[in-house]
């Protein structure tokens, strides 16, 4: 599709379906299956505002903060002594092997009693509360190979690992580089120290992992997308609905592949393509404002004050509803990305030759043929849906930011 006639692009037809990619080159992927990367929706298949639900009565998944803010044994996960045990001799038997991190599965980690308590968890992330605070890692007694074999095990139970940027990282590195986070059209912010707005990543689950806290800031805010829909239609129903139409852009930063536009249109609110019919959400504030480059040229309408205003309020919600939640050296976070949107507060580190705040972050992938949601995207039933995937890019699993 050519750039510049985007008012008069052809629908995705709902019988068109990507690629599964189960069956890629090893000499490539390692486990045999690519990241699906990310793609339009099938505009065909898009619910319009009147489907919506005017409220969404499921207590589990339209949570609120005070459900949780005085009730951390609600969400949180201290690992046991047997459990890290069985981490521990699971990543040391798995690097023994001499397997690439890339290549780390389910079958070639077994975690039989720890996998059963995953099982539950996951059911949780995908169709629950969406999070889960994991406790008493053991970061910094493991070497970084350790580590980074035992986060990265440990998400095989709960989803696919997909890839996070042009790169091809399936264990991202969030730490400041030294980009330079007025640049939002080129820099991913996760590579600063600037404050991320509330979000939801291209993947259905992501997970943080805590190595080093940063001097000041840096915390961690989550709200359901469910209670900020609920209040929407309460107090804003004309920011709903504008949420609802697939009008807005989101930036690819140069992150495509061969023939592939720099930009993606999209709605933030859908309905699922089936399954029970949920709220789905999609959103990152950044992506949607970095696109003047577009614009100005006349390749994609600018943002209009309806969506101006939209955003802000979409913002505002979130913030006034959020659980705020502070993670320690040795916690891992894990949340859906389906419904629940996540932000960080600017931070700023500590001093040389002290180490920089350093979270290992996963993003994880459901499919709908093994419980996910089923979205109106034609990768739904991908192992690997979602993610970013530029051409035959090889996954990688760095040790440190690069």
């Amino acid at each position: 599709m050519a750039p510049g006639i985007l008012q008069q692009e052809a629908d995705t037809p709902s019988g068109v379906s990507v690629n599964k990619n189960d069956n890629a080159p090893r000499s490539i992927f390692p486990d045999g299956i690519k990241t699906s990367g990310q793609h339009p929706p099938l505009y065909d298949v898009l619910k319009p505002y009147s489907e919506f639900p005017k409220e969404i009565t499921d207590n589990l998944t339209a949570w609120k903060r005070d459900d949780y803010k005085d009730n951390p044994e609600k969400w949180t996960h201290p690992f046991t002594e047997e459990e890290i045990a069985e981490l521990s001799e699971a990543a040391d038997n798995f690097i023994e092997r001499g397997i690439p991190l890339t290549g780390i599965s389910k079958s070639n980690f077994p975690l039989p009693n720890l996998g059963r308590i995953l099982d539950n968890l996951r059911d949780d992330l995908i169709n629950g509360k969406g999070f889960i605070l994991f406790k008493k890692f053991p970061a910094q007694a493991w070497s970084p190979l350790k580590s980074c074999a035992a986060y990265m095990g440990l998400g095989t139970y709960l989803g696919y690992f997909v890839s996070q940027n042009g790169r091809g990282h399936v264990l991202g590195h969030v730490k400041d580089v030294g980009d330079d986070a007025t640049q939002i059209d080129k820099v991913r912010i996760y590579r600063t120290t600037a404050r991320q707005f509330f979000h939801a990543d291209d993947s259905d689950i992501v997970g943080l992992l805590c190595l080093h806290r940063a001097q000041e800031g840096g915390e961690s805010d989550l709200v359901s997308s469910h209670t900020v829909w609920n209040e929407l239609q309460r107090e804003h129903p004309d920011v709903a609905e504008t949420l609802t139409k697939p009008i807005w852009y989101f930036d690819r930063k140069g992150e495509v592949s061969e023939g592939e536009e720099g930009w993606i249109r999209s709605a933030v609110f859908y309905l699922e393509n089936g399954g029970k019919g949920r709220v789905y959400s999609k959103w990152d504030p950044y992506y949607v404002r970095s696109l003047t480059r577009y614009s100005d040229a006349g390749l994609i309408p600018p943002l209009s004050e309806e969506q101006l205003h939209a955003l802000k309020v979409l913002e505002d919600t979130c913030a006034s509803n959020a659980l705020h939640m502070i993670l320690e050296v040795g916690d891992i976070q894990f949340l859906s990305n389906n419904h629940v949107f996540h932000a960080r507060t600017e931070y700023k580190d500590h001093p040389a030759p002290a180490p920089r705040r350093h979270l290992m972050r996963l993003w994880l992938a459901t499919p709908e043929d093994e419980g996910g949601w089923a979205l109106p995207m034609p990768d739904s039933k991908s192992k690997k849906r979602g993610g970013i995937q530029v051409d035959n890019t090889a996954p990688r699993a760095p040790l440190d930011a690069e």
